[in-house]
């Protein structure tokens, strides 16, 4: 049996999906959340094989983290302080206990992603094949299906319209980590809220802001994502 959790925000597609996928013989539905948080806590809980992700709910650093470290958690950024090092703290994995398996909670990831949202894959669709899988969330309900079978095999599982609409996005000047402060820019959040859901410093996020809107030109953040959404860099 393949073990598949559900982390999808909409309630509607999340309990049809879980419907279609626990008919099938071989898949057993071990859980099904609607947030970060309660994702990161059914994965350490149930260990799945496979996990069912919506894109927009974790930013691609923490993508990337919990496929292969078993961790939701991006790595702290640090900016100089005193003596040249920053008083925030770098995170690292926790040691694994004796009696906890030295390998990531969960087994592949497949995430769902929406077309217009494929300019921001570029950085991890040639890394990490055979533990993110990606399709698009227009596919068909059967798609779905047989990505997580494949993903369960060792398999790549990936969309070929997604690989299309990130080649076909024009260059962007955003980093990663710009890319993921705007995501929660546009959330409505404060600088110091930013920093807490990225943990990173405040300065960290300022910094990142001013560059945001130095290659975007904008005159505030809010334009800054608009300029960015308009042209297919966020």
């Amino acid at each position: 049996m393949v073990r598949t959790l559900l982390a999808l925000q909409g309630g509607l597609l999340r309990g049809a999906l879980a419907q279609l996928l626990a008919a099938e013989h071989d898949i057993e539905i071990v859980g099904e959340v609607d947030s970060p948080h309660h994702l990161r806590a059914a994965v350490r809980a149930e260990r799945p094989d496979v996990a069912v992700v919506e894109f927009d709910m974790l930013t691609v650093t923490e993508l990337v983290r919990l496929a292969t470290l078993g961790v939701a958690e991006p790595v702290v950024e640090t900016t100089p302080g005193a003596g040249g090092r920053s008083a925030v703290p770098t995170s690292a994995p926790p040691p694994h206990s004796s009696t906890e398996p030295a390998t990531t909670p969960v087994g592949a990831l497949l995430v769902l992603v929406e077309q217009r949202r494929a300019g921001r894959l570029g950085p991890v669709l040639a890394e990490h094949g055979h533990r993110i899988g990606f399709l698009s969330r227009d596919v068909p309900p059967g798609r779905i299906v047989d990505g997580v079978r494949q993903l369960a095999e060792g398999r790549v599982v990936l969309d070929p319209d997604l690989v299309v609409a990130a080649l076909e996005v024009a260059d962007n000047p955003l980093t990663n980590r710009e890319r993921e402060v705007l995501d929660v820019v546009a959330e409505g959040h404060p600088v110091q809220e930013i920093a807490e859901r990225l943990v990173l410093s405040a300065g960290t996020v300022r910094n990142h802001l001013s560059r945001i809107m130095a290659k975007t030109g904008a005159r505030t953040r809010w334009e800054a994502v608009r300029i960015a959404r308009e042209s297919g860099w966020l």
